[in-house]
């Protein structure tokens, strides 16, 4: 369940509540003045499919963003049959791929850091470091903000979370790469160095590359819906991490022939993982269209 809590001047109040109390999904609509200037608080509980409905309407009656707050509420006891409890509210989906498209400081730190792990985890052949490399990498965010961007037709957004993904992982592959070219030229790999397999694999493009990459991306998209993110981290970063990091690695000990291989197998994971970020999410956006119920109340 959703509670709305909209400060309104004077001059709208009558229209707002006017058009809160015509939606159906709408209740408990209360109206109670403030000290500021004649200002009127209007509070109401929302079902989560009427949200969007409920912020275009405020937004046509031009009452500011920062007057408007929609709360999520944990709800104890029956559940109402009429409403959907796992709703998307798309205006919340939107705004969380905004801030998840950006690229800061920390970012780049986090990826960085996976990229050193994960470069030392491909040169001993560790598991532990690979998947450790993988916890603290937050390439989930980009992905799934580009997923947004592009069932939604938000070029700007798409645009945006492609590059910061980009970015992240040139950071982690050139840090990698930094780390080998490091240790080979004071002869601190380890005795007759060479590429193989690692432990996570991810090494060349195969018929596993494909599936696991795009379960990745319908994993992540639901997890970011849920809010559920930081446990699904990891298996995103399974198409990621120990890719960019074999990459790195190649190229710090010069190996073009596995660079080729790594830079594929990087650029199919991501593919992949936008495949079916967007599908995961193009697939609920018709759904909630087919079953999209009247949003104005029927008169009793």
């Amino acid at each position: 369940m959703l509670q709305l809590r909209v400060y309104v001047r004077p001059t709208t109040v009558a229209a707002v509540v006017e058009g809160l109390d015509s939606l159906a999904g709408v209740r408990h609509l209360s109206v109670v003045e403030t000290d500021r200037d004649g200002t009127r608080s209007v509070t109401a509980d929302l079902d989560a499919d009427v949200a969007d409905t409920v912020l275009e309407l405020l937004e046509r009656l031009a009452v500011p963003a920062d007057d408007i707050v929609l709360l999520r509420l944990d709800r104890i006891g029956p559940v109402s049959q009429q409403s959907e409890p796992s709703a998307l509210v798309w205006a919340d989906l939107v705004g969380q791929a905004r801030i998840q498209a950006r690229a800061p400081a920390r970012y780049f730190v986090f990826m960085a850091t996976a990229g050193v792990i994960a470069a030392f985890g491909v040169i001993d052949l560790s598991p532990v470091l690979i998947v450790g490399a993988m916890a603290i990498s937050p390439d989930l965010l980009p992905i799934t903000a580009a997923c947004t961007g592009l069932v939604l037709r938000r070029r700007r957004l798409f645009r945006k979370g492609v590059v910061t993904l980009a970015a992240g992982l040139v950071v982690t592959c050139l840090l990698a790469a930094a780390v080998t070219g490091f240790l080979d030229l004071f002869d601190l790999l380890p005795a007759g160095f060479s590429l193989h397999e690692i432990p996570i694999g991810q090494t060349h493009v195969n018929a596993s590359t494909f599936f696991v990459a795009l379960a990745a991306g319908v994993a992540g998209m639901l997890a970011v819906e849920t809010r559920a993110s930081s446990a699904v981290g990891v298996a995103i970063s399974v198409t990621t991490i120990p890719a960019a990091a074999f990459l790195g690695v190649a190229l710090g000990i010069g190996d073009l022939t596995h660079s080729w291989s790594g830079a594929e197998v990087l650029g199919v994971n991501v593919a992949m993982m936008l495949i079916g970020g967007s599908s995961a999410l193009a697939i609920q956006r018709a759904a909630a269209q087919r079953r999209a119920r009247p949003m104005v109340r029927t008169p009793s």
